[in-house]
């Protein structure tokens, strides 16, 4: 019997039993609220690494207006310190806002779309902490060495962020995904 045949008649018997809603495709076996609370978990645990990293720039970062050197910035440096605050406090809304999604709709049978929007607000949190190291680092950079290769510098640290966080991920994902 072909591989083809084989997982016909893997769905026929899935069919027979009521099985209909399994995640066959993926090689699981799991319903909807199945996949939903498994994909819900690892986002939870993405989540986690991601917050830690944030909140803790992101308080570092509300310190440094209360310290002497802060006077002395230049205004451009005192601009880039904000803006480099706000995007972390928008990195940290983003990636705090998918436990609130889900308290708000706990209970209420949307897991499925609460793991969507939460992966949707986990994702622009990402690319707020993205834009929040690279304002940081070219903050810090430009006052410790006040050189022209700063920039040149955090492009190649950002280069280094997206190979890492995106273009790595989203290869393997082209490269290993299959369409049957």
């Amino acid at each position: 019997m072909s591989e083809s045949e084989q997982e016909k008649q893997r769905a026929a018997e899935g069919d027979a039993r009521g099985d209909r809603g399994r995640d066959r495709d993926r090689g699981r076996r799991e319903s909807e609220e199945e996949r939903a609370d498994r994909r819900w978990t690892e986002l939870i645990q993405e989540i986690r690494v991601a917050q830690t990293g944030v909140q803790i720039l992101f308080g570092f970062l509300l310190t440094v207006v209360f310290t002497p050197g802060y006077q002395a910035l230049s205004s451009t440096d005192k601009a880039i310190y904000i803006t480099t605050v706000a995007l972390g406090a928008s990195a940290t809304g983003a990636l705090i806002g998918p436990v609130s999604f889900h308290r708000v709709v706990s209970g209420r049978r949307l897991k499925p779309h609460a793991v969507v929007w939460a992966s949707r607000l986990t994702m622009v949190g990402l690319v707020l902490l993205l834009a929040t190291l690279v304002s940081a680092l070219f903050l810090v950079l430009r006052v410790a060495t006040h050189d022209a290769f700063v920039p040149w510098l955090v492009a190649l640290v950002v280069t280094w962020y997206l190979m890492c966080w995106f273009v790595l991920p989203l290869w393997a994902r082209y490269r290993y995904t299959t369409v049957d």
